[in-house]
């Protein structure tokens, strides 16, 4: 990821991309890709991203940010199979809370639950939580 100074370094993301780390895909297409979040805030909060690096939004051109959207279009209907309320939130930048600089989309199932954006322990996503949420989200 690069950092908020402009300094390069690994990036999860991309190599999440690459196949080099693992995560619970639940779409894929030739520009774009979404999965679950590792910390989810709810049952079923994922991240819709990017295939090509950039740290922002503007770091595109207006046709991958057109590809991007229709990916979020996708899985907010998807989320809805588990909730009809969600959030969409986009971090950019280290003030903003970014903490991955890969421009990606939050994706956060809502079920009546206090608001997810404020600080409290997220507890790391399992294997089984992980397959049965994919299973309801990967068929289109």
């Amino acid at each position: 990821m690069a950092s908020p100074s402009g300094a390069s370094a690994p990036c999860v993301f991309c190599d999440i991309v690459a196949g080099k780390a693992p995560a619970f895909k639940v779409y894929e297409d030739a520009s774009t890709l979404a999965f679950l979040d590792l910390y989810p805030f709810t049952r079923g909060h994922l991240l819709v991203i990017p295939k090509r690096h950039g740290a922002r939004l503007t770091d595109f051109s207006h046709a991958d940010q057109a590809a991007v959207v229709r990916t979020l279009e996708t899985i907010v209907r998807r989320v809805e199979r588990l909730a009809p309320d969600y959030n969409v939130a986009l971090n950019a930048g280290a003030n903003a809370g970014q903490i991955v600089f890969h421009l990606h989309f939050h994706v956060i199932p809502r079920y009546g639950e206090a608001n997810p954006f404020h600080s409290v322990h997220r507890t790391r996503l399992t294997d089984e939580q992980a397959s049965g949420v994919v299973a309801e989200l990967s068929v289109p």
